[in-house]
Order: C-alpha cells, then sequence, then structure tokens
C-alpha cells in the first residue's frame, strides 16, 4: 500500500496503520521535496516517481492520500486511480463511528478522538482530523478537510473541497456550497455559498 505524502498528515496516518497491524509491505510518495529521505525511520520506502507507483500497483494497487489541502487531495486522488490504484481509508480506532446508515467515503481519514454519528455520509477523500464531531443526518461533499476540534451539528450539508478550520461550528440545518472555506473558531449559523470564506461569530464572508 502507498500512503501518498510523507510527512505531516502522512506519518499520523502510518500511526493509524500500525496500530491495525497493517504496516506490512507500506511504501510512501514524495515527488514534490527534493530532499525527500529513501526510507523513512530505516523502514518504509520513499517512492519518488510514477513508474515505480506502477511497478508496486502491479501487485498491490492500495493507496491513500495524506495530504491536508483538498485541492490537491482531489488531484493527487485522481492521479493514482488513473494509474490503477484502489483507494483505502484510514480509520483510527480510537474513533467512534455511527453503526446505522453512517457511509464513510472510500479514501477517507478519520483521526483518534473524533465522533460521527448515525445516518452520516462523506464523501470521497473525507478528513476528520482529530477530537471533531459529526451529528446525525449530515452530508458531507467530495475532498473535505475538517480541522482538530471541529462540531458540525445535525442535519448539515458540506459541498464538495471544503476546509472548516480548527474549533469551527456549524450550527443545525446549515448547508455550504462548495469550495467554501471556514475560518479557525467561526460559529456558521447561516447557509454558505459556493467559494466564498467566512470568518467571525457569528461568521460572516469577508471574500468570494
Amino acid at each position: 500500500m502507498i500512503i501518498v505524502g510523507a510527512g505531516g498528515l502522512a506519518i499520523e496516518v502510518l500511526e493509524i496503520f500500525w496500530q491495525q497491524n497493517k504496516t506490512e509491505d507500506l511504501h510512501f510518495y514524495d515527488d514534490v521535496n527534493s530532499n525527500a529521505p529513501d526510507m523513512l525511520y530505516q523502514q518504509f520506502r520513499v517512492l519518488k516517481n510514477m513508474e515505480q507507483v506502477a511497478n508496486l500497483f502491479a501487485n498491490k494497487p492500495e493507496f491513500i492520500v495524506a495530504i491536508g489541502n483538498p485541492q490537491n487531495r482531489k488531484m493527487l486522488f485522481e492521479k493514482f486511480l488513473a494509474a490503477g490504484g484502489k483507494p483505502v481509508s484510514a480509520i483510527s480506532p480510537g474513533a467512534s463511528i455511527g453503526h446505522f446508515g453512517t457511509q464513510i467515503g472510500a479514501g477517507s481519514i478519520v483521526m483518534a478522538g473524533s465522533f460521527i454519528s448515525n445516518e452520516v455520509r462523506t464523501g470521497l477523500g473525507t478528513l476528520v482530523n482529530p477530537n471533531c464531531s459529526i451529528s446525525h443526518n449530515c452530508t458531507l461533499g467530495n475532498f473535505v478537510e475538517v480541522s482538530p476540534s471541529v462540531q458540525i451539528t445535525g442535519n448539515c450539508t458540506i459541498g464538495n473541497l471544503c476546509s472548516i478550520g480548527t474549533n469551527a461550528s456549524i450550527l443545525p440545518k446549515v448547508k455550504l456550497g462548495n469550495n467554501v472555506i471556514v475560518g479557525a473558531g467561526a460559529v456558521v449559523t447561516k447557509d454558505v455559498t459556493d467559494n466564498t470564506t467566512v470568518v467571525g461569530v457569528p461568521a460572516k464572508p469577508i471574500t468570494k
């Protein structure tokens, strides 16, 4: 399996797989940083190009994109999918996931301490950072980034490629369009249209 990325979020995802005894034949990928090591922790090979990826995919095509930025995560997800990869998810054993009507999209990451209730649906490549809460009947689009300690209350709808900042709160029944950025600590009380950044308490648009 390949973890796309070789630092930051990628090494946090490594811990999830280690806790689940899933580190056998695990690799990382980094073709951006020229100083990226050939090995991480003297144990895990760092691939540097798609030719190496193709050779690995011939036997085991699993991958997960461990990059925080939603747009970059989408781009790399599609790149590895086109190369024949099969997306897998990383869900921490320290996360609580509802058993009734909840669906976590392929290639998602759910970190320790997070709570996802029943009747929640997330799209492809969702990133839920530590200590978040997503209440019942919420829908999250593709490649949404939920930063640490975010609270998304019941019946909310989050569009594709949204980024919700640390400690932000989304109040019940609020809808966020696509490509919405919610600033850290914001409290969103009203619907937000596509391509808008909101900040403050209550949250207000600062750019579109």
